[in-house]
């Protein structure tokens, strides 16, 4: 029972629960495809010989195991892929808006370039010591970044303006020049915190540690990326529409791998990498990026560390 049950969780640890409709316009005369569904489900549950192979390697973490695990995910990706290719094939048939075919093509075209990448994210996360039944579910508002190191755990949310107003207070550091008179907008105290900084950030983290006696500090894009996980097609959150922003919790049946929230979409977030030697890299696109700019492999899009803008803020990483 104890083993089902272990089985069971780790299938919802290493997917998304939810699905979402998308409707198409089909061609009558158009050829009818093996994958054609109104349903595209992104992150299916782990297969039987995939959970075995886990099982095999948390009981015995020899070589030989894992790489008899990594053969396994590369079969499984690939099986994605072949999918992909066939929701493609479909589109250039049936599609009206050339935009869907275009997207799907991108897609395909992204996981043939990032295969290794993401092969080696999937082979680090089964083999994380910290995989356990309990790894999504958060007690402190931070959660373990599977596959990045052992001591790294990222936060639920963005930093909202409610946390950051405490800062403020506590060290009588410029407020966001979007605050009147350095107040917090009225009812906005669970939204992100934008108009910050980079170095801003940054001295949030070295106030907060001190005043915890912890660790905090931005993530890496590679910790980032570790944290989102790729992104389904048909997740639901704030982007593509210049409606502003929302509550950090808007979307929160929008699971990141790590189980974080607004990971994608609402605001970009800082990272200490460097996109160029005058810039750092923000990942997750905003409420008024184009879909495909929000997805967890875009690498492009970087931030001068002294400017601030209204569509990025930031999250944190805190060491155990």
């Amino acid at each position: 029972m104890i083993k089902k049950t272990y089985l069971l969780i780790l299938s919802i640890i290493c997917s998304i629960s939810y699905v979402q409709a998308s409707t198409l316009q089909v061609n009558p005369e158009a050829k009818s495809f093996k994958y054609s569904s109104t349903v595209e489900k992104e992150r299916p549950e782990l297969d039987d010989v995939t959970k075995g192979l886990i099982r095999a390697y948390r009981q015995n973490p020899t070589e030989y195991n894992k790489m008899a695990l990594r053969k396994q995910i590369e079969i499984n990706y690939d099986k994605v892929v072949a999918r992909k290719k066939a929701k493609l094939a479909e589109l250039k048939q049936t599609a009206r808006d050339q935009s869907k075919i275009d997207e799907m093509q991108e897609i395909v075209n992204e996981m043939l370039r990032d295969r290794e990448n993401r092969i080696n994210q999937s082979l680090s996360r089964f083999t994380d010591s910290r995989l356990t039944p309990n790894a999504r579910h958060t007690q402190d508002g931070y959660l373990p970044i599977l596959g990045a190191g052992q001591n790294v755990y990222i936060a639920y949310t963005p930093v909202t303006n409610a946390e950051y107003a405490r800062f403020i207070q506590a060290t009588g550091r410029k407020a966001p020049k979007d605050w009147i008179n350095g107040v917090t907008p009225t009812g906005k105290g669970n939204y992100p915190v934008v108009n910050v900084s980079y170095n801003d950030a940054v001295a949030y983290t070295k106030w907060l540690s001190q005043r915890d006696g912890a660790t905090y500090r931005l993530p890496t894009e590679r910790e980032w990326e570790f944290a989102a996980g790729h992104m389904p097609k048909d997740a639901d959150f704030n982007s593509g529409e210049n409606k502003g922003l929302t509550p950090v919790t808007a979307y929160s049946q929008t699971l990141s791998a790590s189980g974080a929230i607004d990971m994608w979409g609402n605001v970009w977030e800082w990272t200490t990498t460097n996109r160029t030697a005058d810039t750092k890299a923000v990942k997750g696109g905003a409420y008024n990026s184009p879909r495909m700019s929000c997805r967890t492999e875009a690498r492009t899009e970087g931030r001068t560390p002294y400017n601030v803008y209204s569509n990025v803020g930031f999250r944190l990483i805190k060491e155990k």
